[in-house]
Formats: structure tokens, sequence, C-alpha cells
């Protein structure tokens, strides 16, 4: 079983947990190149770009010129996202097994690095799929469906064959999910809030289940998805009711 989560936009550059080791990213020549164009911007170009404020553009202009650095650090991609999702994934106390386990069965989706494992080194960075480089000479999602499909593919047979989707819709259209159904099984658990007859997404609710999911599959080495109707938290329990196999449903 393996999980794919989003990247969160909050990062550090700065960790002082121990990891057995820090790995190099799958595609670290693409997310270099990626860095050598966006400092070519200009902060009012790269706010128009990443559709941010000012301050923000500034803060992405001076992350690029450190990302190319090599005084600049790199911290393990689990670590270094600092969102709910990884808040409630609560790294902090993982154990060196913990690592290595989530370094075969958790994957992270990123418009800069593509797909990185749990121990990548990584450095703060903000992008979007929507944005195009002259390299790329199409949107970013465009340019890694087939790199970082290909890849998931491989990668989600080499854990048992069962991806766990726990990633936001955001980054839905930089994978070929007709290709991930017909070569995986894929998993979508859904986490909603209860009004009356209604059930309703709540974005910061399902975030925060994400995260602490993820953790309770890592800490606990789950291999089917029959194993994560057991979990609960904050509230949140599984709902066999409104449940299939492939689209486990968890109420509050």
């Amino acid at each position: 079983m393996l999980v794919l989560l989003s990247p969160a936009k909050t990062m550090t550059g700065k960790c002082k947990i121990e990891v057995p080791a820090v790995t190099e990213p799958l595609f670290v020549d693409e997310a270099t190149r990626i860095a050598r164009e966006m400092v070519g911007y200009s902060v009012d170009e790269l706010a128009a770009m990443l559709g941010v404020s000012r301050s923000l553009a500034l803060q992405t202009w001076e992350r690029y010129n450190a990302f190319l650095s090599p005084e600049t650090s790199a911290v393990p991609s689990l670590l270094a996202y600092t969102g709910i999702v990884f808040r409630y994934l609560s790294p902090a106390d993982f154990t060196a097994a913990d690592f290595t386990y989530a370094q075969d069965h958790l994957r992270i989706a990123s418009a800069c690095y593509g797909l990185t494992r749990a121990l990548d080194g990584i450095k703060p960075y903000r992008m979007e799929y929507t944005v195009e480089l002259p390299s790329t000479g199409c949107p970013l999602d465009a340019y890694w469906r087939p790199r970082i499909t290909d890849r998931l593919i491989a990668d989600v047979q080499a854990a048992g064959g069962i991806l766990v989707n726990l990633a936001s819709r955001e980054i839905q259209q930089s994978l070929d999910w007709a290709r991930l159904n017909r070569e995986v099984r894929v998993v979508t658990p859904e986490f909603k809030v209860s009004k009356g007859d209604i059930l309703k997404t709540i974005v910061v609710y399902a975030k925060m289940m994400r995260g602490a999911m993820t953790r309770f599959i890592l800490k606990n080495r789950l291999t089917t998805p029959q194993e994560l109707e057991a979990f609960s938290a904050e509230g949140f329990h599984f709902s066999p009711r409104h449940s299939t196999p492939d689209n486990p449903l968890f109420i509050v």
C-alpha cells in the first residue's frame, strides 16, 4: 500500500529531527531546471504568474535564488512541508523505522519536484501546475503527467499494488488516472461532516484527516484497504452505509 499526498504551500528550510538518511529527489534535475527559469522573472512577474500578493512573490523570488545556492540545506520532504496535512501527520515522533517505511510507502506530488519520497531532500519553493515555462512548452501539470504517472505506477506496484489517494484535487490533472486505475487499485477515502441529511466536505477538516490517516497507515504498516475502516480521529469514523470498497467515507 502506498499513500499519495499533495504538498503544502507553507514550508521550512530547517530541520532538527534526525532521520536515517537524506536521499536525492527522483526528479532533481527537472526541479533544478525549473528553479533556474524562475529566478529569471521579476517579483511582479512572479506575482502575476502564481496569482499571489507582491509580498508572497518577493518571498518566492528569494526562495528560488536560495534554491540554487549550494549553501542552502535540503530538508526531507516529509519534514519540509508545514501545512495542516503535515501537522496532523506529525512526523516529529517518527522512529528511524517509521521514516524508512515512509520512504517506500509515501509519495508527495509537487509542481516543482514532480514526485518525492519521504526522505528526499528538497528546498523551499512556490509553484502552481498552471505555470508554463519556456523549457516545458506546456503547463506543468501536462509536463509532469507522463513522467510521474510512470514512476508512481511502478512505486505502487512495488508497495503491493494499492494506491491510497489522499491528495487534494489540485494535483489531479498532473496524473493519468485512467492508466492508474488500469494498472493499480486506487482507493480514495473521503471525509465529510454530517449536517442533518446532508454530508458536506469542509476543506480544513479534510486536510486534517488526510494527515491523520496517513500517519495511521504508516505507523500501523497497513497493507489492505479493509484496515482503513479502523481509522478514527477528531470524531471522524468509518461509515459503511456511505462507503464503497474503493471510496470509503468517514463522517463526523
